[in-house]
């Protein structure tokens, strides 16, 4: 077993002391390792803090859903804490038994779908004897869901009556679509509705829970007071429940097309009844892979992604006082997440906030940020850095991260260099190679003429 380590040396390790709370800069290495089962592993021991953080994931996200049945990675995560199964001489839990047993051990557990990876969440107090109870729990959640049809058929009335009521706010009503005009037909513009909820049935569960839910396939992040071989035991007392492949390896999943560029702009206007119009703008934008994240992050941030100093809060906030706030952000995964401009505007000057939000922009993606606004944005996100590590939680954050997108190792250790080294040419570049003002979806809602 082949174990790889490298240094750190930017992670901010907290120290208590009797005095209080006090900081320390320490290096803590980040190990990575693959298990015979094909699960992979990635550790950070941090022993200031007597627990454990676990993330386990996989390719198992809603853009695996079957059109017809969007929403089906999210109900599987659903109906993970609705009931467990017998195991030996283990009784099977309802959701109530499943509950009272987590909150007997201190400990918490969950599953989450995201539109890549499906997810589970454990953290436990490092005390043998409820580490390891917690551990056989969660393994039997993540193995042996119950599915219990009544519970499934109250939790789909209740979910579609919650989409019923969100459709019926102009948030959600411009959000809807902004989706469809952006991603058009592939999975990421696949929306849940009550229709897609009645064509899930505890069958469709219980077969994307087999295919996706692998131990062969599974990305681990573990962060806490725990040595390799701790974490190792851990890891695999966790994944022991589920489907080992036949030896053979895990099969490849099927391929998920890719998100297609936007040929022309479109403008969608839609007549709503509310007090503030909704302005969206934006277009298919980038992988998590690109290999001009980094300037792009940081030419975000600058462009409207920081917030009120940002270029789009002075041109239509501060200026024009069209808007209490503006922003911009990518959202990149394994396939081109969208890139989004959003404000919100009184009815009557909407045609104005979204013409000064396209003019400012273009000027933008023109002629890229200023030498004093590149340096401002350095000294915050490089000024920033340690509150994104200052936590078990945020250091799993960050771990799970680099281990599902195969960043490398020492990811964190060159961040803050790699954004102090950009250029204003280097953003400007990668600016004008992604965005493309005169190709965007628009979608303007509530407005007044």
């Amino acid at each position: 077993m082949k174990t790889k380590t490298i240094a750190a040396s930017a992670w901010l390790a907290f120290t208590v002391s009797g005095f209080g709370m006090g900081s320390a800069w320490a290096i803590l290495p980040i190990q990575h390792w693959q298990q015979p089962s094909g699960a992979k592993v990635w550790l950070v021991d941090s022993p200031s803090i007597p627990m454990v953080d676990i993330q386990v994931s996989f390719d198992a996200g809603a853009r695996r859903d079957p059109q017809s049945k969007s929403g089906l990675a999210t109900s599987v995560s659903l109906m993970t804490s609705k009931g467990i199964k017998a195991d030996g001489k283990q009784p099977a839990l309802d959701e109530n038994g499943l509950g009272e047993a987590w909150a007997d051990l201190g400990a918490g557990f969950g599953a989450s779908a995201g539109q890549d990876s499906f997810s589970y969440t454990l953290r436990s107090l490092m005390v043998p004897d409820l580490l390891n109870r917690a551990v056989d729990l969660a393994s039997r959640q993540m193995a042996q869901p119950s599915w219990p049809a009544q519970v499934w058929l109250r939790e789909r009335a209740r979910w579609s009556a919650a989409i019923a009521e969100s459709n019926t706010r102009p948030g959600t009503v411009a959000r809807r679509a902004y989706v469809e005009a952006v991603y058009g037909g592939h999975p990421y513009g696949m929306q849940t509705t009550a229709a897609t909820l009645n064509h899930i049935q505890i069958k469709d569960m219980q077969a994307f829970h087999a295919s996706g839910i692998q131990a062969c396939r599974a990305k681990v992040s573990v962060v806490g007071a725990v040595d390799k071989a701790q974490a190792d035991a851990l890891v695999t007392q966790l994944l022991s429940r589920l489907p080992k492949d036949d030896g053979k390896g895990c099969q490849p999943l099927a391929p998920v097309p890719e998100v297609p560029p936007l040929k022309e702009a479109k403008l969608i206007r839609i007549p709503f009844q509310s007090a503030q119009a909704q302005v969206l703008i934006g277009q298919p934008g980038i992988k998590r892979n690109d290999p001009d994240f980094m300037a792009l992050l940081v030419g975000d941030h600058i462009l409207g992604g920081g917030g009120l100093v940002s270029r789009l809060m002075e041109e239509v906030r501060e200026k024009r006082g069209l808007t209490y706030g503006v922003s911009s952000g990518f959202s990149p995964g394994m396939h081109a997440g969208a890139f989004t401009i959003s404000l919100q505007t009184r009815p009557d000057q909407a045609e104005q906030a979204r013409e000064v939000t396209q003019e400012t922009l273009a000027q933008f993606v023109a002629d890229g940020p200023t030498e004093k606004e590149l340096r401002d944005a350095k000294d915050n996100l490089i000024g920033s850095f340690a509150l994104r590590i200052d936590s078990n939680r945020k250091l799993l954050g960050n771990v799970a991260n680099i281990a599902w997108n195969d960043l490398p190792l020492d990811y964190l250790d060159h961040w803050t260099a790699k954004v102090e080294a950009l250029t204003v040419a280097d953003v400007r570049s990668a600016i004008q190679r992604v965005l493309h003002p005169d190709r965007m979806v628009t979608v303007v809602l509530g407005e007044k003429k």
